[in-house]
């Protein structure tokens, strides 16, 4: 017997915890089930099917607005701040970069609070806040808000393999950061069943903090098919949000529509308990002088629906076409794609490296290695150098884990882990160069695209600083701007006006005119970004065929989960039950590893699995 087939016998027999096929998220969307045949004759009409899943947000949110939980959740939120309590966002791959952003967008507002008081910001000290504001004591704030994700900030940039599968590695990474009695610690997880976010809960819960679970699957369905999310939910002192939107576009890709309402609902509530904290201090005057408006949570469910219909307007469409097939014949030309962004290189970072594992390719790679496969796409901030790039996105120093082998005893990890530890801290985040740096491995491929991504009012000077430094370094360049003050959005002529001018910097530009509403957090800017990416990044990887239907079978099985998915894909595109698709799998998985040449693009094991059981049936 090989060793792959042992290995997937141990799978079979031993973690029948991690067979998730039973969970709405992980199921085939009705509406998309034709996405990559519609793709291949009426690329309009498959980008009009994605967004018609991110349809059924709204009417699914308007019910969690109304509950109980939601309630509570904007109170804990409220009560921390006004007690000097702390807040954690916890999660995973996905959501572990969503609370990571979160923290970015609360750390961003206080500097900018700072800026409006008339008080300078502290260039290297972005923890440090104005003692008053407008004349009022406020006390220290930036450091209230803290994001805890598997693996650490290193995950942000490439998954860190198998850490989302242990709730002890949950627990540890947020006691280190002192998790205290009265605190707010939000849990986050797709799925509703992954081990290390479910670790953070319980820790949170031992130190008598106030904790809360929120997930995108049915609640009745967790509690039938997951014993460890059944606990959780069963457990009275947690809260549990259930945000069940139904199946994703992409089956199982949960950074789509999961993430999306995720980001709705918790930064709804985030944003509601801030003006209400800031209300208590400020008079309206002070308040509207900072641009604070307080939002009832109906007003954040209309603001939502008329984005996702600004984005799905018939222009809205057209230009997602039209980016998507730029950035297909880029690729399909052995070409590389460079993002440039500034406020928002947080949100461009975000789904640029989720594209590695949702659809395997080549991660993000560090600076001095020149044998990895280069990514297809990179971002880089055209403002700083590397180390100040980090903290500018992150606004704050980046959080790396310092874990050595005594740490990985202590929480019985694997032996892999305990014989050679990952390197996770900070010196090995800033050997990925996404700051202002010359990078010719972005440069010289055989052919290269740049492409600046901006939002909001920031348009003018990025672009032109951007485009003006490093253009013409790329053989072609393109704009990518997302959403316009609303005197613009309401004027057309006027929207045409700054197009023109855009426009005249670049080969491309790629205009969504949506209105985005001032928000503390900036709310709309981040979902307006997150839902534009998610469709362009998502649509551009079926024309290159990674996605059969609206199964995305290009996937890296490099944990417990993504190698029951793409078992479960290998049965349901080949016919034959799930044990022969998990031997076909692991089989797949050794070849490619055995087979793998340094600096190539490895092939997906799922697909070859696929392959080799089609071939092995039409030959029968």
């Amino acid at each position: 017997m090989s060793d792959a087939i042992k290995r997937a016998e141990e799978f079979l027999r031993l973690e029948r915890a991690f067979r998730l096929g039973e969970l709405l998220t992980e199921s085939s969307h009705p509406k998309t089930i034709t996405l990559s045949q519609t793709a291949e004759v009426d690329l309009p009409a498959a980008i009009k099917l994605l967004q018609s899943v991110d349809d059924e947000i709204p009417p699914a949110m308007k019910d969690v607005l109304q509950q109980d939980s939601f309630r509570e959740l904007i109170e804990a939120f409220f009560k921390a701040l006004n007690a000097g309590k702390r807040i954690y966002f916890t999660g995973c791959g996905a959501t572990g970069r969503l609370s990571i952003l979160l923290e970015a967008a609360w750390r961003r507002f206080w500097r900018k609070i700072r800026v409006g008081a008339g008080q300078r910001a502290c260039p290297g000290q972005p923890h440090r806040v104005a003692p008053t504001l407008m004349g009022l004591e406020i006390p220290e704030m930036e450091d209230r808000v803290f994001s805890v994700m598997a693996g650490g900030d290193f995950a942000l940039i490439k998954s860190v393999e198998g850490y989302e599968d242990f709730p002890d590695f949950g627990r540890y990474q947020l006691r280190e950061k002192r998790i205290q009695p009265g605190d707010v610690v939000v849990a986050i997880t797709e799925g509703g069943e992954t081990p290390f976010v479910i670790g953070t809960a319980w820790e949170g819960l031992d130190a008598g903090a106030r904790v809360f679970f929120v997930y995108n699957n049915p609640t009745e369905a967790l509690c039938r098919y997951v014993k460890r999310s059944r606990e959780v939910i069963e457990e009275p002192r947690i809260t549990k949000l259930d945000l069940t939107t139904g199946p994703m576009a992409i089956a199982g890709s949960t950074r789509m529509q999961a993430t999306t309402a995720e980001l709705f609902v918790i930064g709804s509530a985030f944003e509601i308990a801030l003006v209400r904290f800031l209300r208590k201090r400020l008079s309206p005057k002070h308040l509207a002088k900072l641009g604070l408006k307080e939002k009832e949570p109906g007003d954040y469910l209309r603001l939502l629906s008329e984005l996702l219909e600004q984005l799905s307007s018939p222009q809205a469409v057209d230009t997602l076409a039209r980016a998507t097939r730029f950035e297909e014949i880029i690729y399909r030309r052995r070409g590389l794609v460079t993002y440039m962004a500034d406020s928002f290189l947080l949100d461009v970072l975000t789904d640029t490296t989720e594209r590695s594992p949702t659809f395997m390719l080549p991660a993000f790679r560090k600076y001095g290695d020149s044998l990895s496969p280069r990514s297809w796409a990179f971002v880089k901030d055209p403002f700083r150098s590397t180390e100040k790039a980090w903290h500018a996105l992150l606004q704050r120093e980046p959080r790396g884990l310092k874990w050595g082998r005594e740490v990985y005893e202590q929480l019985k990890a694997p032996s892999s882990l305990k014989a050679k530890p990952p390197k996770l801290y900070n010196s090995e985040i800033y050997k990925f160069m996404i700051g202002n740096e010359p990078d010719p491995s972005r440069t010289d491929a055989p052919d290269s695209a740049l492409v600046v991504v901006s939002a909001g009012s920031e348009t003018k000077h990025l672009v032109s600083t951007a485009l003006h430094k490093f253009g013409s370094q790329y053989k072609t360049t393109a704009v990518l701007v997302v959403g316009l003050p609303a005197p613009v959005f309401a004027s057309p002529q006027v929207a045409q006006a700054q197009v023109a001018d855009v426009a005249a910097f670049t080969d491309e530009t790629f205009l969504f005119p949506c209105s985005l509403a001032d928000s503390p957090l900036q709310l709309w800017h981040h979902l307006a970004v997150k839902l534009i990416l998610n469709t362009l990044s998502t649509a551009t990887m079926v024309c290159m065929g990674r996605v059969i239907g609206n199964a995305m079978v290009w996937l890296s099985p490099s944990n417990k989960k993504l190698i029951d998915r793409g078992s479960r894909l290998i049965a349901q595109q080949t016919g034959h039950s799930y044990e022969q698709a998990c031997i076909a799998l692991h089989e797949a998985m050794e070849e490619v590893e055995s087979g793998q040449r340094q600096g190539q693009e490895a092939p997906s094991p799922v697909a070859l699995a696929i392959e080799r059981l089609r071939g092995k049936r039409e030959k029968s």
